[in-house]
């Protein structure tokens, strides 16, 4: 159903913002580190109009065209109380009230291309095109940055999924043709180009379509462990502790093992942006799919957040020629990208589809990830 089916007349305009995948620096955000995210072409969709009477109504396509609209009175809205698809946007109206932006009502209609629950950040572009639709709406003048940061707040204190900063700063701030490089720290970075058809290269998504939820608890842990690390090795995060250290902090925690290799994971994580910056920076692109590789190794044995069908994708690339692969995201499923030749993306697609089928896996999904624009309004 568009807008006007459920609403009854036309909206104000409509806002877009994309989901992603990020290249490297993984479970680094909440540590105050690197990351390297780009924006994809899929996007959720947000066609808004004001209302003045303190209420805001949500409608999903994706939820069943005929679905009534969640009402929401915005003086009644609580965390405690939020629950399913909309608990995001209503999460987003929440945070900038909660910060004294003057948000009144609005009639909301969703509609999205982007995957949920393979790991490419479709809460992210959900929050992000309700935030640039409420910030235009009621003229509130907030940059890309600090839209952000409240839609990030939205996810963390009334959803209740505790995410750093990556998925929404890439969503809100990507560009064309790009990746972001972000220090979570301080939120600078720059605009990394990054023409992979120049290179004869494509980076393929897999979408191993195993459904990962980062509100169950396991994500939680791994930053709650990130943060007892820090706090065993007296840094502030553990973005401050680095490479070199890896001796003296081995030393420091060889009574916890597990702290330890979520520990060397952030910190080595943290050193492969870096590699990849500067392969970028020097046009030497294939020599970033060993960098890839490593970081899937480190995620897979020593944040333990992989799965057998994103190690399965992961390793039927490699074998098929590609120049590395790795998965993508917070884990526990989702999906991996593999970077590889042009020539060979009909070979290595087909390898991972006929090994999850022998494996009695569900049909992956394979898609180009193209660096592409962050949100924005959709022109009438």
């Amino acid at each position: 159903m568009t807008f006007r089916e459920v609403y009854g007349g036309a909206p104000d305009g409509v806002w877009a913002a994309p989901g992603r995948v990020n290249l490297i620096g993984e479970h680094t955000d909440y540590n105050d580190g690197f990351v390297l995210p780009l924006a994809l072409p899929h996007t959720t969709r947000v066609a808004a109009a004001r209302r003045n009477d303190g209420v805001l109504r949500l409608h999903s396509a994706q939820t069943g065209g005929a679905a009534a609209p969640v009402e929401l009175r915005l003086d009644m809205l609580d965390p405690a109380a939020a629950d399913g698809w909309a608990a995001y946007p209503a999460g987003v109206v929440w945070a900038l009230r909660e910060a004294g932006h003057p948000v009144g009502g609005a009639d909301l209609h969703v509609d999205s291309t982007v995957p949920t629950g393979a790991g490419l950040s479709s809460s992210a572009a959900l929050e992000v095109a309700t935030g640039l639709a409420l910030n235009d709406l009621y003229g509130l003048g907030l940059d890309p940055a600090r839209l952000a940061g409240f839609c990030r707040r939205a996810e963390n204190a009334y959803v209740g999924v505790p995410c750093g900063i990556m998925d929404q700063m890439a969503s809100a701030c990507c560009t064309g043709g790009h990746a972001l490089y972000l220090d979570t720290r301080d939120l600078t970075g720059r605009q990394v180009p990054l023409d992979l058809a120049a290179h004869r290269l494509r980076l393929l998504v897999v979408d191993t379509r195993v459904q990962h939820s980062l509100g169950d608890g396991a994500y939680a842990e791994r930053r709650s462990g990130c943060e007892e690390g820090a706090r065993r090795l007296g840094v502030s995060a553990l973005r401050d502790v680095t490479v070199e250290e890896l001796g003296v902090a081995s030393a420091r925690l060889d009574d916890e093992p597990t702290l330890w290799r979520l520990v060397r994971h952030v910190v080595t994580e943290n050193r492969r942006v870096q590699e990849t910056i500067a392969l970028l920076d020097a046009r030497d692109v294939r020599a970033v799919g060993p960098v890839l590789t490593a970081g899937h190794a480190s995620l897979r044995d020593d944040f333990a957040v992989s799965c057998p069908e994103l190690d399965l994708a992961v390793d039927t690339a490699l074998e098929a020629g590609a120049l590395g692969a790795r998965m993508t995201g917070g884990g526990f499923g989702g999906s991996a990208i593999v970077l590889l030749d042009e020539a060979l993306t009909a070979k290595v697609g087909d390898a991972v589809t006929e090994a999850f089928a022998a494996a009695g896996h569900r049909s992956p999904r394979l898609f180009d990830a193209v660096p592409s624009p962050g949100a924005h309004r959709v022109p009438p």
